[in-house]
């Protein structure tokens, strides 16, 4: 069977991830457009625009550590200069000495206003987690 190219969404989707995994607010921040949303098990709610967002990420980076985020069935689809990028994440992290893991079906919209892929939309509500204490 031939070996399948990952679609530029693809990568952008694992460029984001590796980006938060770091917590590099800054270039992470950078991928979203302007009116950028997000919701998250963290915040437990809807976030809006790249600013508060940015807030939001800076909040985290203080808060959370170790984050591990691992994807697979994932799905692209393209409309001109919109993208979605749905998949499966696994990730685990440390927040108030308990480490969570996570699975959730998760979805990134993306918009193409120039000749970049900028994320629009993050929806990620895990369907599984848990939280352990460290020993």
């Amino acid at each position: 069977m031939a070996e399948q190219t990952m679609t530029a969404l693809e990568q952008e989707t694992r460029r984001l991830l590796e980006l938060l995994d770091a917590m590099d607010v800054g270039r992470l921040t950078a991928m979203f457009t302007d009116d950028a949303q997000g919701v998250d098990e963290i915040s437990g709610g809807w976030t809006r625009g790249r600013t508060a967002l940015h807030g939001y990420l800076e909040q985290l980076r203080g808060a959370v550590s170790d984050v591990r985020s691992q994807i697979h069935d994932v799905h692209t689809t393209q409309w001109g200069a919109v993208g979605l990028a749905t998949f499966a994440l696994q990730q685990t992290y440390s927040m108030e000495g308990h480490e969570r893991r996570l699975a959730a079906p998760t979805s990134i919209v993306f918009r193409r206003p120039e000749d970049r892929w900028k994320v629009a939309m993050i929806h990620s509500v895990p369907t599984e987690m848990a939280d352990n204490a460290r020993v």
